[in-house]
């Protein structure tokens, strides 16, 4: 057992196919290396202490709050894995991602503390055991997660996912930088779901041929992102984001910072995650053009902005 478990995760976005996924199209979503978060699990001298030190919360693990029940639940478990219960730490939780903008915060929580206790312990995890540990974090948090979250904070390449069965990642080739937006309101995924669902059932053929023309945008967005075409992913972006706001799930706040993206010359820009709020992406040809980007939306009202060179 070491003095320090170190577990380290990133946050993710959705790049295409959101919403349309839920009805069996697939759906990309990319890995964020840029935006980090850590774990650090240092052992105490004192008996039975678990204390846990993030932004949201500074105390006994028995005292987290209601909305760090995942956290609890999943602590817990790797505590019995390993016999732990009686031995002391502290667990730092440094992390980067903002909660509930759809970039994966309690998903790549989980992961960072999974691979902390592991370390801590001097143990070898593969990722299949990643993974299904992380899952107990992630049922708590989002009842029915689809493991799309867990998958890709995990991961160093874009993961390619279809509702039930196990993300699969990809090489990608791609000279281009992503530009990530928080609008400062948070997503309203399950309202979002909610009117997709509405919409289908009173004007079936319209809604569904949003829905799949957005499944034929993920499978040529794969295509591009292998080849090194990022003005084409633009323009399939675009297109992406008109079916979303077909579909009513974008609003003006999002609108808005894409328009202002695409005017300052974003090759394309759309909503990522559930919508209603959250974060929107724009991809700039470069990382000097992207900074300036950056600069301009957040002069235009996003709350904070974050780079992700592609070639990643």
């Amino acid at each position: 057992m070491r003095a320090i478990g170190i577990g380290n995760s990133h946050a993710k976005i959705i790049l295409i196919g959101e919403h349309s996924v839920v009805y069996g199209q697939p759906a990309i979503a990319l890995p964020l290396p840029n935006v980090q978060l850590h774990v650090q699990l240092r052992r105490l001298d004192s008996a039975n202490q678990h204390l846990i030190n993030s932004r949201y919360f500074k105390g006994p693990l028995d005292q987290l709050p209601a909305k760090m029940a995942g956290v609890q639940k999943l602590t817990t478990a790797l505590m019995d894995r390993f016999a732990g219960q009686h031995d002391s730490w502290e667990m730092t939780i440094d992390s980067q991602l903002p909660a509930e903008r759809g970039m994966g915060s309690s998903a790549a929580t989980a992961i960072g503390i999974v691979r902390a206790f592991f370390s801590l312990y001097e143990q070898r995890l593969d990722r299949d055991l990643l993974l299904k540990l992380a899952d107990i974090e992630e049922q708590i948090t989002h009842r029915s997660p689809s493991g799309l979250d867990a998958a890709t904070c995990s991961a160093k390449q874009p993961v390619w996912f279809l509702k039930g069965q196990a993300g699969t990642t990809f090489r990608m080739n791609l000279t281009a930088t992503m530009v990530v937006a928080d609008t400062g309101k948070v997503g309203a995924t399950k309202d979002a779901i909610l009117e997709v669902r509405s919409r289908l059932h009173h004007d079936h053929t319209a809604t569904n041929r949003h829905i799949h023309h957005l499944g034929q945008l993920t499978k040529q967005a794969q295509s591009i992102l292998r080849l090194d075409r990022p003005a084409a992913l633009g323009q399939v972006l675009n297109q992406s984001q008109e079916d979303l706001q077909a579909l009513g799930v974008s609003d003006a706040a999002l609108d808005h910072l894409i328009e202002v993206a695409r005017n300052h010359g974003a090759l394309g820009a759309k909503l990522t995650g559930g919508g209603r709020g959250g974060c929107m992406f724009a991809i700039a040809a470069n990382n000097t053009q992207a900074r300036q980007l950056a600069q301009v939306l957040e002069q235009n009202g996003a709350k904070r902005t974050w780079l992700q060179p592609l070639n990643i």
